[in-house]
């Protein structure tokens, strides 16, 4: 059995996509626009003027596979409930990405020292994805 998170961006993946290629060295192994569908979808999955829009992207951070799509397009994305835990090899790349996913976003908890981690922060991407950066022992 395998879990992989799969985010639902409301219209703004492509955006977030970019977003995390360039903050967090995404790579992209598939990106299929509505448009490119084999199958035409069901009627009212997808809006008038969003044939554009991603039906569903893949990509890796790290060792990490994510999926994402644009839903239904209705530009109100909600991250409720749950945070991607992120863990980085040293002090500078937790400062690094931590900063890198603050800009435009909300910061949770400041990254600093705590008992388990020379640094541990939460902070909500630009997106409102939540996010736990630790460093590992």
């Amino acid at each position: 059995m395998h879990i992989q998170p799969y985010l639902f961006f409301d219209g703004r993946c492509e955006e977030a996509v970019d977003f995390y290629r360039k903050v967090l060295g995404a790579e992209v192994s598939m990106l299929m626009r509505f448009k490119d569908s084999p199958e035409p979808p069901a009627p009212g999955m997808v809006p008038p003027g969003a044939e554009n829009k991603v039906m569903h992207a893949s990509f890796r951070i790290g060792d990490t596979t994510v999926m994402a799509s644009d839903g239904r397009c209705l530009g109100k994305p909600t991250f409720q409930g749950f945070s991607l835990s992120l863990t980085v090899a040293d002090d500078a790349t937790a400062e690094r990405v931590f900063a890198a996913l603050r800009d435009g976003g909300q910061v949770q908890m400041p990254l600093a020292k705590t008992f388990f981690s020379s640094r541990f922060g939460m902070v909500a991407d630009r997106f409102g994805v939540s996010w736990m950066i630790i460093v590992a022992s």
